[in-house]
């Protein structure tokens, strides 16, 4: 019942996140580890035990996930009893802006929506009416003040700013006081450039998110987090993706080498000469944004959208989801994660050929893998790092596999993962295009295909085949058209497939899709178009011929467009 209550901390019609509702069920102490299940295994079947009793609603795309559903929903009627019981119980208070607050003691979680409220009123409001003392967790849907983080929140638990506005650097350094903290989440707080080192003193977290965010180096004190079993830290992967590809690289370096030297600059910054703005930004915020993020994520952007890891990452031993770390700067960082024996899930960008034997050696040891994202951007990319025959060995039970970077060529060893449920190729530049796919539509457990933009060298004038007997296990297909000339899906392929993502750029190459009724069980086809005024015929004739295949189709499937449509 706890579980389905803590549901009301979350606004009308938001979709929420499966793994974030897990991790925080777990960091609240609604599921424990029994025998042989881990909490996170526990409260997995919480989530899903709602859903088979219709206390909450899969989202639409849950058919992105393995498990069966990604996010959720609650019905309106089953939201308003959630509200009603936690209220009853003193649970979950409510804080939405303009709203009158009234004694709630013992409430235990505060989730404050729609915050640009007066800072005097409410934060006197606060004050009376709550007894900051008791609260376990606190979430923000919209804009932060900073008197919403009490110093009183002595046994606060969860803290969850995710996609939260108006967080600055300042306003988390005294989370290092918050012992008791065992969920911290800064995700989608683009101007946090840094991290306390007070953080180290936080030894009971257990999930720490930072993506989204201008962090690119971890504190040195974050090795004391022995609890720590999940830590996600990134910039989004496409900022800088064109600058890198397109400066040569001494260039970058000496890039690189100007950016330490303009880090000098933050010794002008100092309290006596702050001035703050009427956006609520002050000099302090716009020193430290760029001086320690966005100068150094420039550098560091070209070779990746990781962070540098401190030495002594070895220690935390707990960890089974690391991602996404820096490897390029740092390859001595390999000998530390290569002692990270409980990793499930593990993200690394800045693979090359220097490093590529190093990374080898450190994923050989990591026997309990199942989850595996290997970012390396430019030229060569991953182009002859991952040939090695002894990468069967140590893949081969993999379930997830996501590879961003040239390969030219698919390896030879990803015809073998029979335990691949998803597989993503990003920038692969595949030359010979019919040869990986007649690879890939053996995966006999293959259920989700990603193949965006440019994962082929060079589809002009080409076609893209899926023959008869392939991809049995499929159920999504993400698939980029750009540039080539014809798309069939021959009888008897894609069996199980219910879900058809079709992207590309419409120009003077049209793509004829046939075979679309063939799908025996497909419900819904996507398409994403993008294309100039004098290429709008060429995009109507495209989608009237996708009607038109759909109405000979027995499932009647959906057509969803988007884009330039």
């Amino acid at each position: 019942m706890s579980c389905f209550l803590y549901l009301s901390i979350f606004p009308e019609d938001d979709k929420i996140s499966r793994k974030r509702l897990v991790r925080r069920w777990c960091a609240e102490g609604y599921s424990r580890e029994l025998w042989d299940k881990s909490a996170e295994e526990i409260a997995n079947n919480y989530f899903f035990e709602l859903i088979d009793r219709s206390m909450i609603l899969p989202t639409q795309n849950s058919t992105y996930s393995s498990r069966g559903a990604d996010s959720c929903q609650i019905h309106d009627i089953m939201r308003e009893i959630a509200i009603l019981k936690s209220k009853e119980e003193n649970l979950v208070l409510r804080l939405e802006g303009g709203r009158r607050l009234h004694n709630h003691d013992t409430v235990r979680h505060l989730s404050i929506t729609n915050s640009r409220v007066d800072r005097e009123t409410d934060v006197g409001e606060l004050e009376i009416s709550v007894d900051m003392s008791r609260i376990r967790s606190l979430t923000v849907f919209g804009e932060l003040r900073p008197f919403f983080i009490s110093d009183k929140m002595k046994l606060l638990r969860v803290l969850d700013l995710e996609d939260t506005e108006g967080v600055r650097n300042h306003h988390i350094k005294q989370t290092g006081e918050l012992l008791h903290l065992r969920y911290l989440s800064l995700r989608g707080c683009e101007y946090i450039a840094y991290l306390p080192d007070s953080l180290g003193n936080l030894r009971q977290l257990e999930t720490l998110d930072v993506r989204g965010t201008h962090i690119d180096r971890l504190p040195k004190t974050i090795i004391n987090l022995r609890k720590l079993n999940y830590l996600r830290a990134s910039v989004d992967e496409n900022t800088y993706e064109g600058i890198a590809e397109e400066l040569p690289e001494l260039i970058r370096n000496r890039l690189c080498i100007s950016t330490v030297a303009l880090l000098g600059l933050c010794l002008f910054c100092s309290a006596s000469v702050i001035v703050k703005f009427d956006t609520g930004i002050n000099t302090r915020d716009i020193c430290s944004l760029f001086c320690c993020g966005i100068l150094p994520s420039i550098a560091m952007r070209l070779q990746g959208n990781g962070v540098v890891a401190p030495r002594g990452l070895r220690r935390l031993t707990a960890l089974h989801t690391l991602g996404v770390v820096d490897i390029s700067w740092q390859p001595s960082i390999l000998q530390d994660i290569k002692r990270l024996i409980q990793l499930r899930k593990l993200e690394i960008t800045g693979v090359n050929k220097k490093n590529s034997k190093k990374f080898l050696s450190a994923l050989a040891a990591l026997s309990r893998l199942e989850s595996l994202s290997l970012i390396s951007k430019g030229k060569p990319g991953l182009w002859g790092c991952l040939d090695a025959e002894e990468m069967f060995s140590t893949t081969k039970d993999l379930k997830s596999l996501k590879l961003h970077g040239n390969l030219v060529e698919l390896p030879k060893w990803i015809g073998r993962l029979n335990n691949l449920v998803k597989l993503k190729l990003s920038k692969s530049r595949l030359k010979d295009h019919d040869a990986a796919i007649q690879v890939l539509g053996k995966l006999r457990n293959l259920t989700i295909l990603c193949l965006p933009r440019k994962s082929f060298h060079s589809l002009e004038g080409g076609e893209l085949n899926f023959s008869e007997g392939s991809f049995k296990s499929l159920v999504v297909l993400e698939l980029d058209f750009s540039r080539s000339k014809c798309v069939k899906f021959q009888q008897g392929a894609f069996h199980n497939l219910e879900l058809l993502e079709l992207s590309g750029y419409i120009e003077e190459v049209e793509t004829k899709f046939s075979g679309l009724e063939f799908l025996p069980r497909i419900k819904e086809v996507q398409l994403h178009g993008y294309f100039y005024d004098v290429y709008e015929q060429a995009a109507r004739r495209l989608k009237e011929d996708l009607l038109a295949q759909h109405s000979e189709n027995p499932k009647k499937p959906i057509l969803k467009t988007s884009g330039c449509f």
